[in-house]
C-alpha cells in the first residue's frame, strides 16, 4: 500500500475485496496503511461481493467504498471462542496435565472450564479490539463513534442497498463502472 501511494505512476488505488474477515492480527496496521494512502492518492474499496469484519475494517478506510449490487458489508464486531472439552476428555478417560511457568500461561485452554478471571481478561481484550474497530470505522467513514455503534449493525452485515442507506458504503456499481 505504501509503495502504491508513493508511486507517481499510480493515480488511483482500487482494493477489490471479497473476504469474510478473519483474525485481528495485522488488521489495524493494514487499515492504517489504507487510511495513510488515501491522503496521497484516491483509494477506492470495491466490495466484490463481501467485506465483512476485518475486511470491512480495512475497506472503511478508503476514500470511497463501492459495492456490487449483491454485495454484503459490515459485521462490525469481535469474538473469541473458548471450547470446554473437559467433559468429553473425562468421558474418554483422558486427563491432560499442564507443566508450565507463568500463572496465566494456560488460562483459557480447551481442556478445562473457562474460569471467571480468565473470562474477564478475555472479555476485556475483545472489548478493546471492538473499540478500536469502531473508532477506525468512524474515522474512515467520517462519522461519529456513536453513529457507528448505533447504526452500523453491531455485528450484522447488510446487503448493498441497506449498507448505502446506513452510510457504510458510498455507491453501488459493477466492477466495470467502479473502474
Amino acid at each position: 500500500m505504501n509503495e502504491l501511494a508513493a508511486n507517481p505512476d499510480v493515480g488511483t488505488i482500487i482494493l477489490d475485496i471479497d473476504s469474510p474477515g478473519g483474525s485481528v492480527v495485522g488488521t489495524p496496521e493494514a487499515a492504517d496503511a489504507v487510511y495513510a494512502a488515501r491522503r496521497k492518492k484516491k483509494v477506492i474499496a470495491l466490495i466484490n461481493p463481501l467485506a465483512a469484519s476485518a475486511a470491512y475494517w480495512i475497506a472503511s478506510q478508503a476514500n470511497e467504498v463501492i459495492s456490487v449490487k449483491s454485495g454484503e458489508t459490515g459485521s462490525i464486531g469481535v469474538f473469541m471462542l473458548h471450547m470446554d472439552c473437559s467433559a468429553f476428555m473425562e468421558t474418554e478417560g483422558i486427563k491432560p496435565t499442564f507443566v508450565f511457568a507463568g500463572k496465566n500461561k494456560v488460562e483459557g485452554n480447551m481442556f478445562e472450564p473457562l474460569g471467571a478471571e480468565a473470562r474477564e481478561f478475555l472479555q476485556g481484550e475483545v472489548d478493546k479490539i471492538y473499540r478500536d474497530f469502531v473508532k477506525a470505522v468512524a474515522r474512515g467513514r467520517n462519522t461519529s463513534i456513536a453513529d457507528v455503534e448505533e447504526n452500523f449493525g453491531q455485528g450484522r452485515a447488510f446487503m448493498s442497498a441497506d449498507a448505502k442507506k446506513l452510510g457504510m458504503i458510498d455507491e453501488i456499481a459493477t466492477l466495470d463502472a467502479a473502474m
